[in-house]
């Protein structure tokens, strides 16, 4: 079997301008390796919206891409407040961001659908006062 690409990624807290550029450099390496673009896009977008979770409300954390010829699999980990109630935060619309987040354009409460909405399997593995590890999975 052909090993995977391993790719890492620490995610600063509370760092907006820096957001978003390892869900961004995932999405170029992707590329260069010829993924197709639907799978880049589905990965892009549901990291992208995992990083920005990470920045806003767990004290960033770390991010781990694995890359084989079947799937594309993200460990988005931290050690931020958890999730008290993962179906509520689940819930489109919902959200536990402060103003001054949501005065920046983000804390919409569609991080947790979207990340779901765009991978074929999600699993949320949070304690609370512990920390959250989200496992996302693209298929290829």
């Amino acid at each position: 079997m052909e090993e995977a690409i391993v790719l890492k990624y620490e995610v600063s807290p509370d760092d907006f301008t820096r957001a978003g550029e390892a869900s961004s450099d995932v999405k170029s390496k992707l590329k260069q390796m010829g993924v197709p673009p639907d799978a880049v896009r589905k990965v892009a977008i549901a990291m992208y919206e995992g990083e920005i979770n990470m920045v806003i409300h767990a004290q960033g954390g770390e991010i781990t891409v694995s890359i084989t010829p079947e799937k594309i699999v993200m460990v988005l980990a931290d050690v931020g407040p958890g999730i008290p109630d993962v179906e509520l935060a689940m819930r489109a619309g919902y959200s536990t961001a402060p103003d001054a987040i949501r005065s920046l354009g983000f804390g919409a409460g569609m991080g947790l659908p979207n990340m779901k909405k765009y991978t074929d399997e999600m699993n949320i593995d949070t304690t609370v006062g512990v920390g959250t590890t989200i496992t996302m999975v693209v298929n290829l």
